[in-house]
């Protein structure tokens, strides 16, 4: 009989105790959350130890303003869910900043994340064992994100790892060829950074007096936001219940 999702979430917690392991149901999936600081030592335990000797994926992520709801799709007697009024993730002009959800730009402030901001997540297989786990560790530093490479233990995390630099700006300590892999060379910013706009900080355009192409502010372009496709709840028993008690209660 094949080891269960929780037997084994135990192992992890009795070998390393100074992680987090978590198991998502009714999916059974196990993950362990490094402090930075063991990371590199902790993917090399679950490669030699555990088995892991194959990495599938790895992944930066940035949790600026995870949590945060484009719109709201509480149900309601006032008809459509409303959009959010602050500057939202992405949804910002050229020189502007992120901001937090108001009724007025006024006074508002970059919104950051009580935690960690950048992630790196590692994606691991057994084959042997026929076995998944997910890996993550928090940068130090929101500023400066840096992560340890694990390039030497899978070298397949190369270019995993280079996409990951590009796109959100971690630093991959020990990485032997840490440079951007999508992004033009002379890029500015990094894309899938929450704090970056969607519509880009700069535009390029051929300029017939120059006879040249130019790199120039975004002017020509407005930050929008889709409406998104919600399931709402039906709230007519609710709405009915609370109707029948306020009756009660004025007689």
């Amino acid at each position: 009989m094949s080891e269960t999702a929780h037997t084994f979430a135990d192992r992890l917690r009795a070998r390393f105790p100074g992680a987090e392991v978590s198991v998502a149901e009714p999916r059974g999936e196990v993950g362990i959350e490094f402090p930075v600081a063991d990371y590199l030592a902790g993917c090399e335990a679950l490669r030699d130890e555990f088995g892991f000797e194959s990495l599938v994926d790895l992944c930066g992520v940035d949790y600026l303003g995870y949590g945060s709801d484009e719109w709201d799709t509480d149900v309601s007697s006032e008809g459509f869910s409303r959009g959010v009024e602050g500057r939202g993730v992405g949804r910002f002009r050229y020189g502007e900043t992120m901001s937090r959800e108001a009724d007025s730009f006024e006074g508002q402030v970059v919104q950051g994340n009580a935690r960690r901001r950048f992630a790196t997540v590692a994606q691991l297989l057994s084959v042997q064992h026929n076995r998944r786990v997910r890996v993550t560790a928090y940068a130090a530093d929101d500023a400066l994100p840096i992560v340890a490479s694990v390039t030497g233990i899978w070298p397949v995390a190369n270019w995993f790892e280079r996409e990951s630099f590009d796109l959100f700006g971690i630093v991959y300590e020990g990485h032997p060829d840490l440079r951007r892999i999508l992004t033009d060379y002379g890029f500015v910013g990094h894309p899938f950074r929450k704090d970056f706009p969607l519509i880009g900080n700069v535009e390029v355009r051929y300029d017939e007096e120059k006879r040249r192409v130019v790199y120039e502010p975004v002017t020509s372009v407005e930050p929008r936001v889709g409406v998104p496709r919600v399931i709402r709840d039906d709230a007519r028993y609710e709405t009915a219940v609370g109707e029948q008690t306020a009756r009660k209660a004025g007689n």
